[in-house]
C-alpha cells in the first residue's frame, strides 16, 4: 500500500490509540515517539519537491487537528499541493467533533476507517481493508452554462417567435420552411450544449 497517488511527501505523525491488529506500523502508536517539529520546519521538507503532494499519516493526524490544521492552512497558502489524509475515524465521527472537522475542511482526499485483518485486500488501492474508503472532500464544482436559466429561454425561443411573427412575410417569399427547420436546430444545438455544460 502507498498513501496515494503520484510522488508524495507523508508526514507520519505519533500517536494512535486505535491500536489496529495487523497495522503495518506499530511504531507510531507511541504519542511521545518521533520528534518534534515546528510548522516551518515541515513546510521546509514539502517544498523542497516541487513535484510531490502531500500525505498526513501516521499515527493519526485526527487526533492533533489543530497542529495539521495550521499545517494543512501554510500548504494551501504557499503551495498548489493536494493533501491527503488516513485516519483509522470513520468520516461520519470526524464530522461530529468540531476540532476533527475543522482538519477535514481543509484537506482534499479522506481515507477512513480502521484497518482490519479479516477484511484485508491486496488489489485495493491505497487503503489496506475493503472497510476503508477514499472519500473525496473536495469534489469539482459542476460546470453551469454560461446564461442565467432566462436567457438560455429567451435565447431559445427568439428564432420561433421570429418565424411566427413574421410569417406571412417569410410565406410570401417562400422562406417560411427554411426558418422553420433553423428553429428547430437552433433548440436543438442550445438543449445539447445546456446539458453538456449542466453534467
Amino acid at each position: 500500500m502507498v498513501d496515494g497517488p503520484g510522488f508524495r511527501t507523508s508526514i507520519y505523525c505519533a500517536g494512535c490509540r486505535h491500536e489496529c491488529p495487523g497495522c503495518h506500523n506499530r511504531q507510531s502508536w507511541d504519542f511521545e515517539g518521533g520528534q518534534s517539529m515546528t510548522t516551518e520546519e515541515i513546510m521546509r521538507v514539502i517544498e523542497a519537491d516541487p513535484y510531490a503532494n502531500v500525505t498526513f499519516t501516521g499515527g493519526d493526524p485526527m487526533y492533533q487537528p489543530e497542529g495539521f490544521a495550521e499545517l494543512a492552512r501554510a500548504i494551501r497558502s504557499r503551495t498548489m499541493k493536494t493533501i491527503w489524509c488516513y485516519t483509522g475515524f470513520t468520516y461520519e465521527a470526524l464530522c461530529n467533533n468540531p476540532r476533527q472537522r475543522a482538519l477535514l475542511e481543509l484537506i482534499d482526499v479522506l481515507v477512513d476507517g480502521p484497518y482490519i485483518e479479516r477484511l484485508r485486500d491486496l488489489n485495493l488501492s491505497f487503503r489496506g481493508s475493503s472497510n476503508q474508503r477514499i472519500i473525496d472532500m473536495k469534489p469539482t464544482p459542476k460546470k453551469r452554462f454560461p446564461w442565467h436559466d432566462f436567457w438560455v429561454f429567451v435565447i431559445t425561443l427568439a428564432p420561433i417567435m421570429f418565424t411566427l411573427i413574421f410569417a406571412d412575410i417569410l410565406m410570401k417569399y417562400e422562406l417560411l420552411l427554411i426558418f422553420g427547420v433553423l428553429s428547430v436546430a437552433w433548440i436543438m444545438f442550445v438543449f445539447l450544449v445546456n446539458t453538456k455544460f449542466r453534467n
